[in-house]
Formats: structure tokens, sequence, C-alpha cells
């Protein structure tokens, strides 16, 4: 490649966040902080582009090691204060560059981001977008309308397919990108133009639109498709005729149906609600009859409610089985099935200590914890109670554990009021402790004087969180003013050199008095 080819070429810079011990990149001498810039001479766009280069077997890898450069004026400053504001740091300069190559091998690399070329963004203005729904406030990272067939494929994320050009759906096809996973919603192509409102600008291929063509010429890739329901809108006989449609096609492995999610901040958007008990109920009554036809035809009952539909209808949740593996779990689909499958562990009798214990979940999901923790309301010295959360940042109508936020649980819960406030493993944005608003269970920790946990996944997990918070070297930050009492009735007054008035006055300190 000429010098004047590679100024023109569109490169991707990849940051690699680590370099494996012993591998052939860290014997080269690449190190974190260093860029990945080509794979055999050319520029890949993705983690998957990277890992089809290295199944060729012999690969040279162009590495940079980036200088920071000189900062640049963005603007012409007037003050002081638009001078500092108008420096910004330019792009680092990578001309500081190297090769190494492996054979067969793995180069040792993790890089920060799976997408090097920038996540593709969604073509579509839905009626029930959440990503219009958010308030102000958050990370730039939670208002990114992210519609890329990507993070489909490696993470399970749904996609409208309305954005994708040609060239993406060969790449598709030719790479077998298999699953994927597809918000059909409806199969009437002007109900759903109707209820998504693409941007015509944004739309790359004015086939890529047309659903039913989209998924007959995905036909080699499998397809796990969900439906956003809408009263009023995609419910009813057009509900009918999409599960009709999808179950035809022999690449539509199954169709979670899920209804709307709104919250407290829909200005200038338009006026949707959710379904009420008697819809919900009616739209199990429609699937079910789906269900039994298909279990006994193909074997699969293949359209799965979601948990929020059994509850908003006050029907029971189905059995283990009827979820066949639980294939779409992360979409609310089986999971408080799957949270309830490992059963409770051996419990003790008693705790070596009395212990007050908050466990804060959404208002969808509290009657069913209160129901599923009972067994543990038998052990002596524990006070356990399940604290349904108003959501105070999405609004009431947000009543999913997940999208509970710190402000939240401060609006509802009060400092020293227990020794341990258990949050749900769902808050909390994945491999930390931080949840949607960047409060972390530090903060809490601290603001609230008490131990601060994610509860398990699943019901088993939950009480051995609990058992081991009981267990561990004495609780962070003391005995809260319920089990102060509890202690002090149990040894039949205050002990020696432990006044009952300090307690007394602990316990109005807190409040609690």
């Amino acid at each position: 490649m000429t010098a004047a080819e590679n100024l023109n070429e569109q490169v991707y810079p990849a940051p690699i966040k680590s370099v494996e011990d012993g591998s052939p990149a860290a014997r080269a001498g690449v190190r974190p902080g260093d860029v990945l810039l080509r794979v055999n001479g050319q520029a890949v766009t993705d983690v998957l582009a990277y890992r089809r280069e290295l199944e060729r077997g012999i690969v040279s890898l162009e590495v940079a090691r980036p200088r920071e450069a000189l900062q640049v004026m963005t603007g012409v400053p007037t003050t002081a204060q638009d001078h500092h504001r108008l420096l910004m740091p330019a792009a680092p300069d990578l001309t500081d560059t190297f090769t190494f190559s492996v054979e067969w091998e793995d180069p040792g690399l993790d890089f920060e981001e799976v997408l090097f070329d920038g996540i593709k963004k969604c073509a579509n203005k839905c009626d029930f977008c959440y990503v219009h729904q958010m308030p102000r406030g958050f990370r730039k990272s939670l208002y990114i309308m992210d519609d890329d067939y990507r993070l489909s494929f490696l993470y399970g994320s749904f996609v409208t397919l309305t954005n994708l050009t040609e060239g993406d759906i060969n790449r598709i096809l030719d790479e077998n990108l298999s699953p994927l996973y597809v918000s059909v919603h409806t199969a009437n192509q002007e109900l759903r133009q109707d209820m998504m409102k693409w941007w015509r600008l944004k739309v790359k291929d004015p086939q890529a639109v047309q659903i039913r063509s989209m998924i007959e010429r995905l036909e080699s890739i499998d397809l796990y498709t969900q439906i956003v329901l809408v009263p009023g809108r995609n419910d009813r006989e057009n509900l009918d005729e999409t599960v009709e449609y999808l179950s035809s096609r022999p690449n539509v492995i199954s169709a979670a149906v899920v209804p709307i999610g709104l919250t407290g901040h829909r200005t200038n958007l338009p006026d949707v609600r959710t379904f009420n008990r008697e819809e919900a109920q009616d739209t199990l009554k429609r699937l079910n009859v789906w269900r039994r036809k298909f279990l006994t035809e193909r074997g699969t009952r293949f359209v799965f409610p979601s948990d929020e539909l059994y509850l908003l209808a006050g029907e029971p949740l189905p059995a283990e089985e009827e979820y066949e593996g639980f294939p779409m779990l992360e979409n609310g689909v089986g999971m408080i099935r799957d949270f309830l499958t490992e059963a409770l562990p051996e419990l003790p009798a008693a705790l070596p200590q009395p212990m007050r214990v908050v466990l804060g979940t959404g208002l969808l999901f509290a009657d069913s914890l209160e129901r599923a923790i009972a067994p543990l309301r038998g052990i002596q010295g524990l006070d356990i109670e399940v604290r349904a959360v108003e959501n105070k940042t999405f609004g009431r109508v947000t009543t999913v554990a997940g999208l509970l936020t710190g402000r939240c649980f401060r609006h509802a819960v009060k400092s020293g009021e227990a020794d341990l406030l258990i949050v749900p493993p769902t808050t909390l944005r994945y491999g930390t402790e931080l949840m949607l608003d960047d409060v972390s269970l530090g903060d809490l920790r601290n603001e609230f004087k008490m131990d601060v946990r994610a509860g398990g996944a699943t019901l088993g997990e939950l009480a051995r969180v609990i058992l081991q918070g009981a267990h561990s070297s004495g609780h962070q930050f003391g005995l809260s003013a319920h089990a102060i009492k509890d202690t002090a009735q149990a040894r039949g007054g205050a002990a020696p050199g432990e006044p009952l008035e300090v307690e007394v006055a602990e316990e109005n300190r807190r409040g609690k008095a």
C-alpha cells in the first residue's frame, strides 16, 4: 500500500484493553493502551471482522502506540473562560507503528470495545421507544439509540433491521451471523410503519423496512423475534395475524410478546397506555390458544408471553418446562420462574445474632418475592421485609425492578433502619456496583449506615446472600435499632456497662423511636 493510499484509507483504531501474558502480542511488546490499526493490511470494523481475519491462519497485525498530540483551539475565544473551554486535545498521533505476525495462534488481545467503527444508530422513531422517555441527567450512553445487528449477534440485543444496507445483509448471510434477535412488533406493513415511524433519510435501503421480505431474505439465519404490544394498536386480531405469519417462517425460532413499557417522562410523545387486567387476560387467552396448537403440531409452544403480562393479568406463571430452556430470559420472559427454579438451601434454625433485612424490589415483583421468601421468616432472629420501591426516577408507571435507581432507594429507605439492604442485581451495570444514575452500592452503604448488597439471580442465591451477611464478621455499621432492641430483650435488659438508655438514644438519633 502506498503512502497516498494509506492516507486515504478509512481506519478504525481499536484501543487494546489488555494483553494476555506470554501471548504472541505480549512477546511482540504490545501493551494495554496501544491501538490495533490493521490486520493483514486491512482495516477492521469490529471484533467479528478481526476474528474472521484470524481464521486465515497466518496473520500480520499492525499496532500503533499513541502519542499525545498538542491541544488545538476549536473556535475563536473571546474570554479567558472561552479560551479554556475551546482548547481541546487533538486526536492522538498514531504514526508510531509496528507489526507482528501469528501463525494459527490467538494474538492474545482484548479490546476496549467490540465495535471499532462505532454503533449503528436506529432509523426509527417508535411510539414506545424507551430512549425517548428517558429523564435527563444520565450518562450519555443511555441516550444512544443503537440498532446494530452485530450487537444482536454478539449479545442478543433486539434490532429492527430497518437501517441495514445491502452490504450489511450480505455480510450477515456470508458470515452466517446466526442467530439474530429481531423486533417485529407486527407483520402488517402499514401498521408497522405507523408504529415505528422510520426516518426516510436514515433508511439506507428501502427494502430493509419491509419486515416480511427481510425475514424471508434472511432465511438461512435463525431469528428470535419479539412483539412489543401496544393496547388498541397491534394486539388482538393484529397479534393473531403476526403470530400466524411468524410461525409460518422456518427460520423464526420463537416470538416473545412483551407489553409496552412506559415512564413518567413522555412529554411531546404520542398518547399511549399500558394494559389493564382485562386486556392482559385477553392477550394471554389468545396466545394460549396458539401455544397449545403449536405444541401439538410442532413440539414447541413457539410464542412466549413475558412475565409482566402474567402479573398484569393476575394469572399464575407457567411451569419451568413451559419456557423450553428460557431462550429469551433477558427479554423478561421467564425471569421470575427462573429465579424460583433453584430451591432454598438448608436454612438454619436461628441466626448467631439478630438481623433486620430489607429486600428492595419493584412494585411488579413485590408480591411474588413476598411469597417466595416466606420460609426465611421461620429463622429465629431474622426480621425480613420485602419493600416495594416506587420508581422516583422514571415515574410510578415504571414498575419493573431493573429500572430502580439510587434515587429510588434514597426515597424508600431510612438511614440505619436495617442491618442489610438487598437490591436487585438487575439494577446494576454489568460487572460493576453502579446503578443507572451512577449511584454505587458503596454510596448507599455510606449514606444508609448499613450493609448494602446485590441479591442473587435465583432464590437460592438470594438466601445465601442473606445468610452470608448474617454470618459475616459483624455488621459493617453496627446493629440496627431493631436488632438492638431484640438483643436487649433477649438478655433481659441492658448488659453491664451498656445502659439501655444509650440504646434508646441511638434509636432516637436514627428516627426510629
